[in-house]
């Protein structure tokens, strides 16, 4: 299929509802689109899924997606059919049965989008399937699973090297969000993309705040953290599966919604917590770190971990579950030396060598992380080759305010003379050879007499013991902060040596003076989000926003899927912004694609409007569009000013006058059963006369929702029918409220 730039911004804005791309994303799709291999490493968050998602809507058949995440699978086929993308999966929670009748499909020419585990592929029905019918582009994401060099191999992904062997001509895209040096290289070997393009995005998260606590009083520290997040969406990361049940249960006794999740309990259980989790039932996941690689919840604000992460890699993308909206979010590590004492001993496990020395670098970087006293983020970011300035979260260049989103960069600071303690600090890097960590330099310059310094001689070096009357602690905060003066650079390898820059060298020859700001060596242990960082840029009215998710949520209750497919937060504040009045104004919000503009449009504009009018408020112009001057009177209305229907609307009107059940209207059209509920309910509320009394439950069921209906008056349905229990649906509910609202109409007339 040709593709041009213009027509991939009008895909962009018709099927996913964004107006731009973000950064890289658009010469990635070109890249795909050009039949080109690619190897992209983006921060969760930034639209990793939209580089294939994209491309599989533009080009002929269907690109097959790689993914270890079995819950994520659904996830992202409910968004992709929320945005009319005809998608599905093929794993182990379906049955054979259903298996087989989506590779039918697929095979038909019905999916654009086929997701698949990598253990599925090796299986005999799958390599026939396969055969019969190509797919036209190979997604495979977390690819560093690949990789023994990750954090996160799975044995199963090796398998890929052959299927790519076996399906040579056709372009892959291989997709992560945490990958080292060695790691992207092994990825491009074992998936042998030669000839492919590397697009690698900073890692940064610039809407993330980080910060590390004593592990002191760690459980009332945690519970005012979890309610300085009142109502928000939290993970706690435990060491054990029975910490997880201790923590829940007591952040329940303390009033919080909270509930464990850990490989220990019932199957049923695990999915039941996480998608009650994922439909905001339940506020708090208090788990093992085998939740949330299938979690694609964007509004996650808070993630904690309760105990040391074994490296940064997974610290990294366990943290990089929060915010994934793009709005501030918290990620919070709890530590203690003792923790790191607890990985060592499962380190000292391993039976290969090279493996436990592997694991127990990746833990010292981790430990070294959690005691800085320099920029977290800069560190963070380092580690993963990322050399690029960070900017603080408030817009200030970094030499201003440091990141401005971590406790250090967040802490007050003190002025001090660091000219001797630098010129201390160099000179030992170079003595000792710049072959050496900060951990060394350190031992070295307060006077350590261990077994591995006096074996390398560095006893009876100069700088042995010049600083003895600074602390470890002290010295390893100067070290980093020397880093950020550029005096000293800290190699991105897994050693972490550091050596002293040319920068550096000119410091120690011109003997210069130098003054740094260091935090007092007892920082507050609290650096949380204020109120002003606890809301996006928008001003937005927060009462329209909280309607608006009440709406949110009726309508994900309705179609059984977690309320961001539906519209995500960015999407609700955007409209609680502009407050938009008509399709067009309501079209330009991120996230409104065509799909999600015909099916939600009416009952969020009619919100809309409807809030505006009671609270005497005016649309506010955005992208050019002009605010309607008038909020009703310019709808289209027919003969008798009634509002006219829309074309879809029409079509479900004819078919249930032509004695089309609901579900034969469902299947004829393409939607859901309740999608067409709704419609009726609108075409009932438009033209009285259109008899719906076949669809209105017996009397004494009607009796007894008219009660719930009168006794509630926010004007949802997720109240009543939480009142009214499961024996009562939503859809007898909508039409039952219809009649009385018909019955109300024609008494006032």
């Amino acid at each position: 299929m040709t593709t041009t730039n213009q027509s991939i911004h009008s895909v962009l804005k018709s099927r996913f509802g964004f107006d731009e791309f973000l950064p890289l994303q658009e010469e990635i799709v070109s890249n795909v689109l050009a039949g080109n291999d690619s190897l992209v490493l983006m921060p969760t968050g930034a639209g990793k899924s939209l580089c294939y998602q994209l491309p599989a809507v533009c080009r002929d058949g269907y690109t097959l997606v790689v993914s270890p995440l079995i819950a994520l699978m659904k996830d992202q086929v409910d968004a992709l059919q929320a945005n009319g993308i005809p998608a599905a999966f093929v794993n182990s929670t379906l049955t054979v049965q259903e298996n087989e009748q989506i590779l039918v499909s697929a095979a038909r020419g019905d999916l654009k989008i086929l997701y698949v585990a990598p253990e599925r592929i090796a299986t005999t029905r799958f390599q026939r399937f396969l055969t019969d019918v190509p797919p036209s582009l190979i997604a495979i994401d977390e690819a560093h699973c690949i990789s023994e060099w990750g954090h996160d191999f799975r044995p199963d992904y090796r398998n890929l090297k052959s299927f790519r062997q076996r399906f040579a001509s056709i372009p892959v895209i291989a997709l992560t969000a945490t990958a080292t040096e060695d790691v992207r290289r092994d990825i491009a070997d074992q998936l042998q993309l030669v000839e492919s393009k590397w697009f690698v995005s900073s890692f940064n998260r610039p809407n993330l705040i980080y910060s590390v606590r004593p592990k002191q009083q760690a459980f009332e520290s945690l519970l005012g953290l979890v309610k300085s997040h009142n109502n928000e969406s939290a993970i706690i990361y435990c060491f054990s599966r029975k910490q997880t049940e201790d923590v829940a249960y007591d952040l329940s006794e303390r009033g919080i919604s909270a509930a464990p999740y850990h490989a220990g309990l019932d199957k049923d259980l695990r999915r039941d917590t996480q998608d009650r989790f994922i439909k905001d039932e339940v506020t708090v996941i208090v788990a093992t770190i085998a939740f949330g690689m299938g979690i694609d919840k964007p509004d996650v604000r808070l993630v904690v971990h309760y105990n040391l992460s074994k490296s940064l890699e997974g610290y990294y993308q366990e943290t990089g579950r929060a915010g994934r909206d793009g709005l501030p979010s918290e990620c919070v590590l709890f530590y203690t030396f003792g923790d790191r004492v607890k990985q060592d001993f499962f380190i000292n496990q391993i039976e290969d060598p090279t493996e436990r020395q592997h694991a127990s670098e990746k833990l010292s970087a981790m430990v070294e992380y959690s005691e800085l006293l320099s920029c977290r983020r800069r560190y963070m970011l380092r580690y993963f080759g990322d050399h690029t300035d960070v900017t603080s979260l408030n817009g200030s260049d970094e030499s201003d305010s440091g990141c401005g989103g971590c406790d250090v960069c967040l802490a007050v600071k003190e002025d001090f003379d660091a000219t001797e303690i630098a010129q201390k600090i160099l000179s030992a890097v170079i003595r000792t050879g710049e072959r050496f960590g900060a951990k060394h330099v350190s031992d070295v310059l307060r006077g350590s007499r261990a077994k591995r310094i006096r074996d390398l001689q560095h006893d009876q070096l100069t700088v042995h013991g010049i600083a003895s009357d600074f602390s470890d602690p002290e010295l390893r905060q100067l070290i980093g902060l020397l880093e950020d003066e550029g005096l000293l650079i800290i190699s991105s390898a897994e050693f972490r040596t550091l050596a002293v820059t040319e920068k550096g060298k000119d410091f120690l020859n011109e003997r210069a003076i130098l003054t740094l700001a260091r935090i007092p060596l007892e920082p507050e242990s609290s650096f949380g989000l204020d109120d002003s960082s606890n809301s996006s840029d928008l001003d937005y009215d927060q009462n329209l926003f909280s309607e608006l998710k009440s709406l949110r949520k009726e309508i994900a209750q309705e179609r059984d899927v977690p309320a961001y497919v539906i519209f995500g937060d960015v999407a609700l504040r955007e409209m609680a912004h502009y407050m938009p009045n008509s399709l067009e104004t309501f079209s330009s919000i991120s996230g409104v694609g065509a799909t999600k503009l015909d099916q939600f449009g009416d009952r969020f504009l009619s919100l809309l409007i409807d809030y505006c009018d009671k609270n005497d408020l005016s649309p506010r112009v955005r992208s050019g569009l002009p605010p309607k001057k008038s909020k009703r009177s310019k709808r289209k209305t027919n003969a008798d000013g009634r509002p006219s229907l829309s074309r879809s609307l029409n079509e479900t009107k004819r078919l249930f006058a032509d004695g089309y059940s609901i579900d034969e209207i469902a299947s004829e059209r393409g939607f859901g059963a309740k999608t067409i509920v709704v419609h009726l309910e609108k075409i009932g509320r438009v033209d009285p006369d259109f008899n719906l009394d076949s669809l209105l439950p017996t009397p004494d069921r009607i009796t007894t929702i008219e009660a719930a209906l009168k006794s509630n008056d926010s004007g949802y349905l997720a109240p009543v029918k939480e009142l009214l229990g499961d024996s009562y649906s939503y859809e007898e509910i909508r039409m039952v409220r219809l009649q009385m609202e018909r019955s109300l109409e024609a008494t006032e007339k």
